[in-house]
């Protein structure tokens, strides 16, 4: 199963831009495309994931797992990203033993979101 991982990309990161200067978020978001994202994630720019006081942000879902928000990055995790993108889309429940998780989502998540249950009359 594919899972998205979305990245801020109007992240100013707390700087002052200069005009046409590319904001932080944008650059990451640069990084994770030049180094390769796996088949299984889906690399997802967005506007903004209100977490503007983390400096740069991402955050990991998919269908019927625990969701992630991860913050305070730069483009020099972008393969650390990467990795936790990874073994996030190996676990099937989404949650990635801790040991496991490389340290930048050990220590910098934001909020640990679970997953959204499908009632069946909203289905319908």
């Amino acid at each position: 199963m594919s899972v998205t991982l979305h990245v801020c990309i109007t992240c100013r990161a707390g700087q002052t831009l200069a005009e046409g200067e590319p904001a932080p978020g944008a650059r990451l978001h640069a990084a994770l495309v030049e180094a390769g994202v796996p088949d299984d994630v889906n690399l997802v720019p967005v506007e903004c994931l209100s977490a503007c006081s983390q400096g740069c942000s991402v955050a990991l879902s998919a269908p019927g797992r625990w969701s992630y928000v991860y913050g305070r990055l730069s483009a020099d995790h972008a393969r650390d990203v990467i990795a936790g993108a990874s073994a996030y889309a190996a676990a099937p429940d989404g949650i990635v033993p801790w040991r496991s998780r490389p340290e930048i989502f050990r220590k910098q998540s934001l909020a640990r979101i679970p997953p959204i249950a499908v009632v069946p009359e909203a289905a319908e």
